[in-house]
């Protein structure tokens, strides 16, 4: 019989430093908690599924901030932290880096810091009942799209005339969300062949800070108790 893995599943937050378009994001205040913060205390609060949290970043203050959080960090080389980083990298990074074997990676952006409550445990139990390698949460679109060549306007998804209601739905990655098998990040895959979209269609769904604006349409979701 195997042993039994001692952190068989964690919780890696990645927030580098560096942000051109909106300088110092991840430490941003939302309802006077920082963006990282957030992700920290969801992480927490879902600690019968997490057996550990671990914050991934090449930046002084943010690791200061997720020390007094009691969580563990982890130094994120320069190679790995600029505008051209993936998040794959630090992921694998930090499983590279592990003192132990571990199963499950749960990753949480600091840009996605509102989440549904129950959502890491209603993803979760879908994730192993399926046996999937990994989840993604995809949320639901029907906006009319199109591309735009040479000045001219190509309905992408729908027909002219068509109602929206009548359009077949598109989805979008939303990232709420990773569920992530650690052997699949340690082949430098962010995503396994069986892969589950979980559907969530909630306004966090599209939240993701990126600009202030962003920031204060997060702040008025929180203030309305969505």
């Amino acid at each position: 019989m195997q042993n039994k893995l001692k952190q068989k599943t964690i919780a890696i937050i990645p927030a580098r430093g560096g942000s051109k378009r909106f300088p110092g994001k991840n430490i941003r205040l939302l309802n006077g908690l920082s963006l990282i913060v957030h992700s920290i205390n969801y992480a927490k609060a879902n600690s019968g599924l997490i057996d550990n949290i671990i914050v991934s970043t090449d930046d002084e203050e943010i690791k200061q901030i997720a020390l007094a959080e009691n969580v563990d960090v982890i130094d994120r080389p320069a190679t790995i932290s600029d505008d051209h980083s993936t998040t794959l990298s630090a992921l694998k990074h930090v499983v590279d880096n592990l003192k132990e074997r571990v199963e499950n990676i749960v990753l949480l952006q600091p840009t996605n810091p509102l989440r549904p409550k129950n959502l890491l445990r209603d993803a979760f139990q879908e994730f192993q009942t399926g046996e999937y390698e990994s989840l993604m949460t995809v949320s639901s679109s029907h906006k009319k799209l199109g591309k735009i060549e040479e000045n001219r306007f190509s309905p992408f998804n729908y027909k002219i005339g068509q109602r929206s209601q009548d359009l077949e739905p598109l989805y979008f990655e939303n990232g709420l969300l990773y569920i992530i098998k650690a052997d699949i990040i340690i082949e430098g895959r962010l995503l396994g062949d069986k892969n589950l979209p979980f559907i969530i269609n909630h306004p966090y769904a599209s939240v993701d800070i990126d600009y202030q604006q962003d920031l204060e349409y997060a702040e008025f979701l929180m203030k309305k108790g969505e």
